[in-house]
């Protein structure tokens, strides 16, 4: 697939195109291992899903790391991207837990985020870009699934460095991971709510059971061995017109027979996410918006979910 078949989205922020980049600069390699990830730390030239966690086990913060390309283990660093609303709340949580260690943390303004979304399934697979972490960029694929494409953090604008690109806008970026059953950020992700293995986040990379001790880890590894997980976070599909309030987050999903199946967790025109039992999915849905009307919708299981899960 030709690279003129991607897209390139500037991603986070407040919602508009050209807002400044949330990301953090990290010094101290060793430092880190248990400060604040479930996975272990990227190489360099690597990026990991690396969500840090309340010590109950509930997500606390949707964070990706990049390993940085340094010349000694000395000046070792990385990039922390998170969600800008929290930009205050995970400089606290990083210097809560450094204690003594030697640890820096410093805003990176001037960096911006871009998604390189593919126009298929078959441009994921192709790989037309190639992975590299410059001084100038950094493009890497995006740990969490490759129906994700590439992220690109730069100084530059995204499409200039990306041949035959097409700028895309905020709301195809949403559209699109909604659609392949990708959480992010606060609204998805509910600080100190979300559970990490029912919002899908060990099938994302972002969960390891073999490192060491981190924060929340007694729960997370005790749900994963028990092997039982009833509630998990789906994608849906509104198939009537919303009201003009749209649907409130937190809304009962109902079965044909009023049925308790889950919750609308956040979503974006007629698509978003639900935290559903999953036994309970695959009859007719339906939801009660505030005016009083009935709104059906229908929840899928994404295609690149690991078999045993579906």
């Amino acid at each position: 697939m030709p690279p003129g078949k991607l897209d390139c989205h500037k991603r986070r922020g407040d919602g508009t195109l050209g807002t400044d980049l949330p990301s953090w600069r990290l010094g101290g390699r060793w430092a880190m291992s248990g400060l604040l990830c479930y996975y272990t730390l990227p190489a360099p030239g690597k990026a990991v899903q690396a969500p840090a966690s309340t010590p109950s086990g509930r997500t606390l913060y949707d964070v990706i790391l990049y390993g940085l390309q340094e010349h000694s283990e000395e000046v070792s660093g990385f990039l922390l991207e998170c969600d800008s609303s929290v930009q205050g709340a995970l400089q606290k949580h990083l210097a809560l837990y450094r204690i003594r260690r030697k640890v820096t943390v410093e805003p990176h303004r001037e960096l911006r985020v871009w998604a390189v979304l593919p126009s298929s399934p078959e441009a994921c697979r192709n790989a037309p870009l190639q992975e590299s972490a410059g001084a100038a960029a950094i493009l890497i694929r995006d740990p969490r699934t490759a129906r994700m494409g590439w992220r690109l953090l730069t100084q530059d604008e995204g499409p200039a460095l990306v041949s035959g690109g097409r700028l895309g806008d905020l709301w195809d970026y949403h559209q699109h991971r909604y659609l392949q059953g990708v959480p992010e950020g606060v609204g998805d992700l509910p600080p100190g709510v979300a559970l990490p293995l029912e919002s899908n986040l060990a099938f994302m990379n972002g969960v390891s059971f073999t490192k060491g001790c981190y924060i929340g880890q007694e729960l997370t590894a005790r749900t994963h061995h028990m092997g039982v997980i009833r509630k998990r976070l789906f994608p849906v599909r509104f198939l009537d017109p919303l009201p003009a309030s749209g649907i409130t987050p937190g809304a009962t999903v109902l079965t044909a027979s009023g049925q308790t199946v889950g919750k609308f967790r956040a979503g974006q025109g007629n698509v978003g996410l639900a935290l559903l039992w999953s036994e309970k999915i695959k009859g007719p849905l339906h939801i009660r918006a505030s005016e009083g009307a009935q709104v059906a919708l229908a929840a899928s299981v994404p295609d690149w979910w690991p078999t045993v899960s579906k």
